[in-house]
């Protein structure tokens, strides 16, 4: 199951606030499908790039020219190419660190940590985090305290450290219980939803969604609610109820389209197309998948493309026909060599290599 990386709705200084904006409507994390293995891209020591010399020319950099960089970061992010927003970010660290916002760091960091995500480096993922959240901390800031909680939470989700993670999402919520924040209840809730269907417990987990949604739907806070109600669709799934699955899938879909939140209508397309693909409704599922090639496409995001074709690919392999199906994984394989992510490239050719030897 995967949870998004989220960010708090507070006020900042007015020349990060537009950038602040965009990413709480960035919901990219998880989405996701987590690497393990760091990539060259990501290699590079935060520590070591916040202290670096910086010459006369970087020493000049105004400002604006720190959040032109988040900015770009952001834009880089949204099309699939996660190494180029680490290069955006460690650059806009740099002036913001010697400038002294740490609000401004605090938000350079999110992005950074969800940019390592997506390329599978755990270990840089984590440090970002962790900084965030120290800062969140120095700042006496608890509703980022909340959200940077929430967000560690699920990136020990995706490392398979349930125990620490039901830790720190229940930590997020008795933090936001305590200030009284019905956002971040919602969140935190959501997200022990998320521990207790990794261990297995999805009635527990159903219910836990369930009084999530109560929280989500006080705050006003749609884009949670369609990202919650995705968690559901994917309890119900695991569960095998594919009634009330689909139904879920469906409420979620239909919410993040009015909000324009395609992270979650394209996780929502994901989870509908595993339910009719799984109740044998296989033409439905294809129908799915094209639309959500189109919205790929339309976004620009070369990554959700890819995405997009190996679904393809698996469906069709799914129905044994392996000539359309190698098609779409060879289509796969070309945009994953234009991201120049090599670890997925590699998986994509282990997957065709493994249908070919049938």
């Amino acid at each position: 199951m995967r949870q998004q990386l989220v960010f708090p709705r507070h006020k900042v200084n007015v020349d990060v606030t537009a950038i602040f904006q965009r990413q709480v409507l960035l919901h990219g994390f998880l989405l996701f499908t987590f690497l393990l293995t760091p990539i060259a891209a990501g290699a590079v020591d935060i520590t070591e790039q916040l202290h670096r010399p910086l010459n006369s020319s970087v020493g000049r950099e105004s400002r604006d020219e720190a959040d032109s960089l988040l900015s770009i970061g952001e834009q880089q992010y949204a099309s699939g190419y996660a190494n180029k927003t680490i290069t955006s970010c460690l650059r806009a660290l740099e002036l913001y660190h010697l400038i002294g916002d740490l609000k401004a760091q605090g938000l350079a960091y999110n992005l950074l940590a969800k940019a390592y995500i997506q390329l599978g480096s755990s270990k840089e993922a984590e440090d970002a985090l962790r900084r965030g959240l120290a800062i969140a901390r120095d700042t006496k800031d608890f509703q980022s305290q909340i959200f940077v909680l929430n967000n560690i939470a699920t990136f020990l989700l995706q490392e398979g450290e349930f125990v620490a993670a039901g830790k720190t999402a229940q930590e997020a919520f008795t933090i936001a219980q305590n200030v009284k924040n019905i956002e971040g209840q919602g969140l935190s809730l959501s997200n022990l939803g998320l521990v207790a269907a990794r261990l297995g417990d999805y009635n527990k987990a159903i219910k836990l969604y369930e009084n999530a949604l109560i929280f989500r739907r006080q705050s006003g806070d749609a884009i949670g609610e369609a990202n919650t109600l995705n968690n559901l669709g994917e309890a119900y799934l695991a569960s095998g109820n594919y009634q009330d699955t689909i139904g879920t899938y469906g409420a979620a879909m239909q919410i993040a389209k009015i909000n324009r939140d395609r992270t979650n209508e394209l996780r929502a397309i994901d989870g509908l197309v595993k339910a009719h693909s799984a109740a044998g409704r296989h033409e439905r599922a294809f129908e799915l998948l094209q639309e959500r090639l189109i919205l790929a496409k339309e976004l620009q995001n070369v990554r959700e493309e890819l995405k997009s074709f190996e679904s393809y690919a698996q469906l069709y392999e799914q129905l044994g026909n392996y000539p359309t199906a190698r098609n779409f994984y060879e289509r796969a394989i070309i945009l994953a060599r234009k991201l120049e992510d090599s670890k997925q490239e590699v998986i994509l050719l282990d997957k065709l290599t493994q249908m070919l030897k049938r």
